[in-house]
């Protein structure tokens, strides 16, 4: 299996939030705020009306949670990508591995920063970066050299060859490959230094012009696939 294989059998998954006994303006507000999701919005209503005002979301037919309409509606600074899962509601808790479409050049950057961060913060075990090309990877490399200035952090990064590879005074490994699937994938994969609670995994491919659509993950089975298959198919170092 492939990254771009994850990355559509996650699509193939759709979601679907039933919206029960609320008004629909309520029901319009919950499509904007999942528009940029791979999940189906629809308002229906009980017969006997009560109880008012909540939600339901399932995946292929089948109940994952349900909740309050009032615990999933969140302000717009709330809706961005975010990796703390013990912040998130009731629903944004199921949306991992749900497939995000369209995000922009600075939202995958906004992304990023959260796996990034908590890297940094527990300073131990694994970091994988995929920056499409070393053109890109240069403006990062300060970013990318204090993380790998983290005694227990290993640091990976990988680039397919537009430029010469960014000078370095870390023990930060370079990828430099020559592959179409590196060439159009954005990741930032974290091990959590061994420990299943401290993983996650973002994952997209740039299907139009820096539109890039996939996944985040708190999954430890999907993380540690993501580590070992970048190991066995990028192994070898250029740098």
């Amino acid at each position: 299996m492939s990254l771009t294989e994850l990355i559509e059998g996650v699509e193939a998954h759709e979601k679907t939030l039933r919206v029960f006994n609320a008004d629909p303006e309520v029901v319009d507000t919950l499509r904007v705020q999942f528009g940029d999701r791979n999940l189906t919005v629809v308002g229906e209503s009980t017969p006997s009306g009560q109880p008012s005002a909540f939600v339901v979301l399932s995946q292929d037919d089948e109940f994952v949670t349900a909740a309050s309409v009032a615990e999933v509606l969140v302000d717009d600074a709330e809706a961005d990508p975010g990796f703390s899962a013990d912040s998130y509601r009731p629903i944004l808790d199921h949306l991992d591995e749900t497939l995000f479409t369209s995000y922009d050049t600075q939202q995958m950057i906004s992304a990023s920063r959260e796996i990034e961060d908590r890297a940094w913060r527990l300073g131990k075990g694994e970091l994988h970066a995929g920056f499409q090309k070393l053109s890109i990877l240069a403006p990062q490399m300060d970013v990318y050299e204090r993380l790998a200035e983290k005694e227990g952090l290993d640091v990976h990064a990988y680039a397919a060859p537009d430029a010469d590879v960014p000078r370095h005074d870390t023990d930060m490994t370079i990828h430099v490959e020559r592959s179409d699937e590196i060439r159009r994938s954005w990741f930032v994969v974290y091990d959590g230094g061994g420990v299943d609670v401290n993983k996650c995994a973002l994952l997209a491919e740039e299907r139009e012009s820096r539109a890039f659509y996939g996944f985040w993950t708190y999954d430890p089975d999907t993380v540690d696939w993501l580590v070992d298959y970048l190991g066995k198919a990028y192994g070898l170092v250029e740098q």
